[in-house]
């Protein structure tokens, strides 16, 4: 793995020596880690906000045993700049091992320590390897384990990415919204099972959009005050073993203060060490929201088929050619490649779902996968969100001639005279336009069930879509036109 040029310094652990890059920040135990797990070829690094809450619960963990007087001021110090400067973008590309691993995460947790080590040895003057001055294990990792650490910083990190991705989520609403009053007035013919149903409004059918992003945004914003519920401090098995007297609430409320999340211990440290159920009810909500977007994606396609043959009720913007052999065909490739996003989310809560019921005992193995499930799904989703948006939403327009066509040659209008005139007669003269191709308003006419003058009031835009309904309906168009707090 190490080329034969390649500098190097020794380094030891309980199994020996270890030959590292004499730059490397990391240490043995990372490089033992990337001659085990040479699997999927994506360190951690891939996911910034894990790097991030490492390295806060790194700063966390040094001041409060600085608090404690656990570790001296001047150990403190070091560490702390280090991970600040790791918080603030240095070295993540010093953040090597595999995103999938065994150990539960121990070999993250030591590429953590060591790089924060090395980069404090630095800091203080000290050449790196240097461990007799300022050690990965005795000093980085004083009163934690893996098993404490590596879970509070996973759920740092879906907290993290959460934020932003709930950031672009919220603009995709917005953008729905803006389109549902941009074709408030737009009358179409609405469809049940494929098939032609009522009329409505292409408003409201955008506006129908927003509504349900609105609602996994809600949704998934909730998930994060159980993120907030960590363990940190406990160690090994939730006994709170190694750890000074006072050091969980310590580092509890240092962490939340370098974070800015409100965070709490659990109530039961032993249930918490082991149990994964917060990832699964995140995974849960993650994936109801890819399978909505997926919904609405499939919609677009749809609405936009054609553009001669298919619904054509919209035009999607053009993005690429559509083929290498029919010239002039588009795809709708931004809606696609959404749903494959949706798909890779579906599947990756099965992979937690499956993680987080073969844990054994006090501990769950299978954290890393668990971790790199979510995150990747987050981060997928967070750019979806942002190219469906930009990419497509922002550029819809409507085909009005079409839409006004299919309407005003609609059988399903007949519906809204069916209190005037009842089902039977509107279900005969149903059955008539279609036979004949003729207009329902002048079969109605001639039937002598209504005159024109009330056919056509209550066959008005306003009247078929609702927004001006003959009994109460729901308001349709009230929407928050700023990105929600």
């Amino acid at each position: 793995m190490i080329g034969p040029d390649v500098p190097t310094r020794v380094e030891r652990d309980s199994l020996g020596e270890g030959r590292v890059p004499i730059d490397a920040y990391w240490g043995v135990h990372t490089l033992r880690a990337l001659e085990n797990f040479p699997i999927t070829k994506r360190p951690i690094s891939v996911y910034p906000e894990l790097v991030v809450a490492l390295a806060s619960v790194k700063q966390a963990a040094a001041r409060a045993n600085r608090e404690l007087g656990v570790l001296t001021e001047q150990k403190a110090a070091w560490i702390d700049e280090a991970c600040q400067r790791i918080i603030d973008g240095e070295l993540h590309d010093q953040f090597v091992v595999g995103v999938i691993q065994g150990g539960a995460g121990t070999s993250t947790n030591m590429n953590a320590n060591e790089v924060i080590a090395n980069f404090a040895l630095e800091i203080g003057g000290y050449e790196k390897g240097r461990y007799d001055v300022l050690h990965p294990i005795d000093d980085v990792n004083r009163s934690q384990s893996t098993n404490d650490t590596y879970p509070t910083a996973v759920k740092l990190a879906m907290a993290f990415s959460l934020r932003t991705m709930l950031t672009e989520l919220d603009l995709l609403r917005i953008a729905f919204g803006k389109k549902g009053r941009e074709f408030h007035e737009v009358l179409k013919v609405g469809r049940t099972q494929l098939q032609d149903a009522v009329p409505m409004t292409l408003g409201q059918e955008f506006h129908g959009f927003a509504t349900t992003l609105g609602e996994d945004v809600d949704r998934l914003r909730e998930t994060i005050k159980l993120l907030s519920e960590v363990n940190l401090g406990a160690t090994a098995i939730g006994t709170g073993i190694t750890a000074e007297p006072g050091y969980t609430a310590a580092v509890v409320r240092t962490l939340s203060e370098i974070t800015g999340l409100t965070l709490e211990s659990a109530p039961d440290l032993i249930e918490a060490t082991s149990d994964t159920g917060v990832f699964m009810t995140f995974s849960s909500a993650l994936k109801r929201s890819a399978i909505k977007l997926s919904k609405i994606c499939n919609d677009l396609r749809l609405l936009s088929s054609g553009p001669q043959a298919g619904l054509g009720e919209i035009n999607l913007p053009p993005k690429q050619a559509g083929s290498s052999i029919m010239p002039g065909k588009v795809n709708p490739v931004i809606p696609e490649a959404v749903s494959q996003v949706a798909y890779a989310v579906a599947g990756a809560d099965l992979t937690v779902t499956m993680a987080a019921e073969s844990g054994q005992l006090q501990l769950n193995a299978f954290e890393p996968v668990i971790a790199h499930s979510l995150l990747q799904s987050i981060t997928w989703m967070r750019q979806a969100c942002w190219t469906l948006r930009v990419n497509c939403v922002d550029g819809i327009t409507a085909n009005t001639d079409r839409l006004e066509h299919m309407v005003s040659t609609s059988v399903g209008v007949i519906t809204a005279l069916i209190p005037f005139i009842g089902y039977t007669e509107a279900a005969t003269l149903a059955k008539l336009a279609l036979a004949t191709g003729r207009p329902v308003a002048d079969l109605v006419v001639e039937a002598g069930l209504m005159s024109r003058e009330e056919v056509e009031r209550q066959l008005s835009p306003s009247k078929l879509s609702g927004i001006r309904p003959i009994t109460t309906a729901i308001p349709v168009q009230q929407l928050q036109a700023e990105p929600s707090e």
